[in-house]
């Protein structure tokens, strides 16, 4: 894409992103456990993470606030104690049928909080809201007899410093950058957290544990992928592109970002450090955020990797007809491949 097609923040930026690789771009000459162990350390680093994944964790603490009957199973309402001082909210959704059920995390996206994954208004989480760009995720798994895990996450919904529900990135990410964190570190330690969780249950598979969401949910996704070993299953849903595309061409939030994100890498190898996992990528063919074209170069280099790992068949980009959305027939279609097999 050339530099005329887009409209960067500031002159500094288009001119010092030229001039940077990432010192943690995949190369097909240095064997890839080798790349992934030192990628995946750095990129730790750099969210904030190492400190929290080697600290002592405290007690999960599930305390259950509601529970109720939904169509497809049942779905209850929990906190679980992330660190010391911060309990978020879950949506913990059972399937009917008897178990132990693969399962699910669902993060959603820049909104008004993990609600949308049960298609209910978060005034009451009772009344059915109307919902468009497929962003029902917890339906989804339940109709499909999956259990899913629902995560608000850290500046999100109930997590937001706003009444309203609308999120606190602006304010929360640079209050974590404070402590020498991220919002994207912290909401994968959450989702490690549920995984935790998952771990106490023994109605949940341990051999079955995907996460999937859209836009920032999808975020989320992918960098839990590359990072959290437990996970099975990656559905990321447009999130994916370059950075130089798509964070640094247009305003995004602020819990995109992480320190030296041009020094480290790009999109690319954040799916590849998710081998050998199964990763199914989903971009909108008109998702002026993260765009197309980029999109499938940095799937290239994803599928690189992936063949280096010994497990190419294990990655796809599934590319939807529309915009910034989640397409659960093409996703679920291309997922459902890895699954039975």
């Amino acid at each position: 894409m050339s530099d005329e097609l887009i409209q960067y923040p500031d002159k500094v930026s288009i001119e010092r992103q030229k001039t940077i690789t990432g010192a943690f771009r995949f190369r097909p000459d240095v064997p890839f456990e080798e790349w992934k162990k030192s990628a995946r350390a750095d990129l730790m680093d750099r969210l904030g993470l190492t400190r929290k994944f080697f600290a002592e964790r405290v007690p999960l603490s599930p305390k259950i606030l509601w529970q109720r009957k939904v169509e497809n199973g049942t779905v209850t309402k929990m906190t679980l104690q992330a660190e010391k001082g911060y309990s978020f909210p879950i949506y913990l959704c059972i399937p009917e049928g008897q178990g132990p059920f693969p399962v699910w995390i669902c993060v959603q996206g820049h909104g008004t909080g993990m609600h949308v994954s049960l298609k209910v208004k978060w005034q009451d989480e009772t009344t059915p809201r109307t919902e468009t760009g497929d962003r029902d995720l917890a339906l989804q798994c339940l109709e499909k007899g999956y259990a899913a895990i629902c995560i608000e996450q850290r500046a999100f919904g109930e997590n937001s410093v706003n009444s309203d529900r609308t999120p606190g990135c602006a304010i929360q990410a640079p209050h974590a950058f404070m402590f020498g964190e991220t919002l994207i570190g912290n909401r994968v330690f959450d989702i490690d957290r549920a995984i935790d969780f998952i771990y106490t249950r023994s109605d949940l598979r341990k051999d079955l544990i995907g996460v999937t969401g859209n836009s920032g949910g999808g975020t989320a996704s992918i960098y839990s992928g590359a990072i959290l070993d437990r996970l099975t299953h990656v559905m990321p849903s447009c999130c994916f592109s370059t950075y130089r595309d798509s964070i640094l061409a247009v305003p995004h939030c602020h819990c995109n970002y992480f320190p030296g994100m041009l020094e480290w890498g790009d999109m690319g190898d954040l799916a590849a450090l998710c081998a050998p996992k199964y990763l199914v990528i989903i971009n909108g063919r008109d998702d002026t955020i993260f765009p197309l074209g980029p999109a499938e170069e940095e799937f290239r280099r994803a599928q690189e990797a992936y063949r280096a790992a010994g497990c190419p068949d294990r990655c796809r980009l599934v590319v939807g007809n529309g915009g910034h959305r989640f397409y659960k027939a093409d996703a679920w279609s291309a997922m459902d491949l890895f699954l039975k097999s």
